[in-house]
């Protein structure tokens, strides 16, 4: 049963099927082309090591001024006529701690020899008690939220490349010298920095310095300072570079949709116009001629136009196969109804046996031509599936030779009825790429075409040669020759032309229509001629193989 779709092709590519507004080839091209971007954008958004040096760069700036507060406070907060030697006055020295802070936007802390806390900057005594200092953020500092998503890229970033986590900023009601390392360094003799996160992305900076007098230390001053400028500069960088980014990615976008619209469309086109060919029962569709784009596009169109006009050409053939076959087969076919239907009338015995004799003929007739039919037809698929391997041409023919002298001598008549005789065949070997067993087939066809238009004294001459890269095998004969203007006819299906002396029907006409396809499948050609003497006499006939040498 037949199965007939009602659903009908559309006559424009474009709308063959629904279509997304991105193909998938586009979308795969963008992924890409954004992906690598952004992971350089991602690289260079982390500064990691600009903001480390420029914490470096902080640091050595408050380690400077933490010295020069250390020793304004050594010379003048000072007292050197106390029982105890020199000691440090709070009064004084927390009002020239006062004073140094105001151009430097630090905060300053002094802690006496014994740890404790005797003058901070951001804190104040008055009668109501200490009273705490804290500067507000000028008017519209909120953080927004290109900062808050660059926090949090940091954050993940640092998790991902394994960096340090800081310890937390903490700070007492009541400070002392062992809540901070760097002051019980710095009380030690030594200078000492800190790094500290403030609960966030922002960091607290600190650095402790000896108060001394005389190499004596009286206490540690320890200025801090948050990362806020660090923070802004980097965040100005960081802005400058999204604008970069994001202009780099427009530009990505648009080459990236013209790019794919370079490959996707004319691919789409093509994909379109082939399942339009394939609906299509006529030959008004044809595929998009890309042939002025020099890339894989315009060889892809190329090829899938070559393929188009090839399949139709194959189709041809089928129907020209076919309609030749009905034909060959009808005439056997026939006579064996004629024959059949009179023998059924006949009475004579002696008629009756000559029909049978008909009829027997007839069913060897049709036998052969229906095997030579299915070779024919099955022989396109053989050669496209086969593989290659060399093949000796020269060796091949000398046991076509042999092969062919072995059975005429053995004949019926006890003597060789045809001489073979091979030229040129004893030099280097003649190697071609192909399948020996069809190669073969073609000398044989061409061997008994030749023996059949022979006499039995005539010559069969075999020569080999090289010719710029080609093999070239000639089989002449000493027969009629061809007939005038057929030279290329004869290689058409079921064509026969035969001596009279011969039985109708002991040919099917396919033998050397195989054996030009089976050559053409390697590449080669098979053709043929007259041979004439000098007078233009026909000497016989000649059939010409070439083949590319491997």
């Amino acid at each position: 049963m037949t199965r007939v779709s009602n659903t009908q092709p559309s006559n424009h590519p474009e709308s063959a099927r629904d279509r997304p507004l991105l193909s998938p080839l586009t979308r795969r091209i963008l992924a890409i082309n954004i992906l690598a971007l952004a992971l350089l954008g991602g690289g260079v958004l982390f500064h990691g090591e600009y903001r480390k040096t420029l914490i470096d760069a902080e640091i050595k700036s408050l380690t400077v001024q933490a010295q020069m507060f250390a020793a304004a406070l050594g010379e003048g907060a000072i007292a050197a006529d106390t029982p105890a030697g020199h000691q440090l006055i709070f009064e004084i020295a927390d009002r020239i701690v006062r004073r140094l802070v105001e151009t430097t936007g630090t905060r300053a802390r002094l802690f006496r020899n014994n740890g404790f806390l005797v003058a901070d900057s951001l804190r104040m005594g008055g009668s109501g008690g200490i009273v705490r200092i804290e500067e507000l953020p000028p008017p519209g500092a909120e953080r927004g939220l290109i900062p808050a998503a660059l926090d949090v890229y940091d954050r993940l970033m640092r998790r991902l490349i394994g960096q340090d986590v800081l310890p937390v900023y903490r700070e007492r009601s009541r400070q002392h010298a062992r809540d901070y390392p760097e002051v019980i360094s710095a009380l030690g003799g030594g200078t000492t920095h800190q790094v500290r996160s403030a609960g966030g992305d922002p960091l607290i900076l600190s650095v402790a310095v000896p108060v001394q007098r005389y190499k004596q230390v009286l206490g540690a001053v320890m200025l801090t300072k948050g990362s806020g400028a660090i923070d802004e500069a980097l965040l100005e960088v960081r802005i400058a570079i999204l604008k970069i980014f994001g202009a780099a990615l427009a530009v990505t976008v648009l080459l990236s949709m013209y790019l794919a619209g370079t490959i996707a469309r004319p691919i789409r086109r093509l994909a379109a116009a082939a399942e339009l060919v394939r609906h299509d029962h006529g030959r008004k569709q044809t595929i998009p001629d890309f042939k002025g784009r020099n890339d894989e596009i315009g060889e892809l169109a190329e090829s899938l136009s070559e393929m188009t006009e090839a399949l139709w050409q194959r189709m041809d053939a089928i129907e020209s196969f076919a309609a030749d076959v009905a034909h060959e087969i009808k005439n056997p076919l026939t006579s064996l109804r004629s024959a059949v239907e009179t023998t059924a009338r006949l009475k004579d015995p002696k008629q009756q046996r000559k029909m049978m004799t008909i009829i027997q003929e007839d069913v060897v007739r049709l036998d052969r031509l229906i095997s030579d039919i299915s070779d024919a037809s099955r022989l396109d698929a053989e050669l496209s599936r086969a593989e290659t391997e060399p093949v000796d041409i020269g060796a091949m023919l000398k046991t076509l030779v042999d092969l062919h002298d072995a059975i005429f001598d053995n004949g019926k008549d006890g003597a060789r009825r045809i001489h073979l005789e091979g030229i040129g065949l004893e030099a280097e070997p003649l190697i071609v790429d192909g399948i020996e067993i069809r190669l073969a087939q073609v000398f044989r066809n061409l061997f008994t075409n030749a023996i059949s238009f022979s006499g039995a004294e005539d010559r069969i001459t075999i020569t080999a040669s090289r010719e710029n890269g080609w093999l070239i095998v000639d089989v002449d004969d000493e027969g009629p020759g061809l007939p005038k203007g057929k030279e290329d006819a004869i290689f058409e299906r079921f064509y026969t032309e035969r001596r009279d002396s011969e039985k109708f029907g002991t040919h099917s006409g396919l033998g050397l229509s195989i054996s030009r396809q089976i050559i053409n499948a390697h590449g080669g050609q098979l053709t043929a001629s007259n041979r004439t003497d000098a007078d233009g006499n026909i000497l016989g006939a000649r059939f010409t193989v070439r083949l590319l040498v491997g």
